[in-house]
């Protein structure tokens, strides 16, 4: 089969890396997961202890950073500068703290040269918050995720419950909705769909009928298919 790339937009919870590394996985592409890599960054920033005043000094960190990511048993492994940090990136701290971060427009802008760069080869699947509206906009593939706030929430609490236990619903409701606005009220590449991509709400739906949405997608946009 040609290769192709496939954009996957959506705001968090959504399930968009799941998705993603499934429909990867069926198509025998490349899972590229820039969420990861904005996490990996913002907890490279946590660790040098740079304050949220000191943007420069956070920019020509990103700069320097080499970021790998790596297929794993649980997804993808990330590493920074050759240490595996792929637990470290999804603690509390750094998702209270990564839409700051992502939302610098020099950090976005040298992470999506290093997305491009991911992409030229062809033949992947990427997910992330402008994908298909910025990083690839010449997508043969285009799909926006989106769900409930709840629904995204109780997805949320299920991953989390057994290594957050006094995490509500309510809260992460609240965060959501929180994160929700800050990527679409960000100057740098904001959280929008892009023109040409597909609409799938997952609110009702399981993750194997997604995943058979895309590839029907795939299938009938450039001739791919399972």
């Amino acid at each position: 089969m040609e290769k192709f790339n496939i954009a996957i937009d959506g705001p968090a919870g959504a399930g968009k890396s799941t998705i993603a590394r499934l429909v990867a996985s069926a198509l025998g592409f490349v899972y590229i997961d820039t969420g990861a890599m904005y996490r990996a960054v913002t907890w490279k920033i946590m660790d040098k202890g740079l304050q949220p005043d000191q943007t420069g000094d956070m920019i020509a960190l990103t700069k320097q950073m080499d970021i790998q990511l790596t297929p794993g048993e649980a997804g993808q492994n990330v590493f920074v500068d050759g240490y595996d940090v792929t637990g470290l990136i999804r603690t509390a701290e750094v998702t209270g703290y990564v839409s700051f971060v992502s939302s610098i427009a020099e950090i976005r802008q040298v992470l999506t040269r290093k997305q491009k760069e991911m992409a030229a080869s062809m033949g992947v699947v990427m997910d992330g918050r402008d994908i298909g509206s910025h990083v690839l906009p010449d997508a043969e593939v285009k799909v926006f995720l989106t769900a409930s706030v709840l629904v995204r929430a109780e997805r949320r609490l299920k991953e989390i419950e057994h290594t957050q236990p006094g995490i509500t619903l309510e809260q992460l409701m609240h965060d959501i909705a929180t994160r929700d606005r800050m990527d679409e009220q960000r100057d740098a590449s904001p959280l929008v769909q892009a023109p040409d991509a597909i609409l799938v709400d997952t609110t009702s739906m399981t993750i194997p009928e997604v995943v058979d949405r895309i590839l029907e997608l795939c299938a009938s946009r450039v001739g791919g298919g399972k």
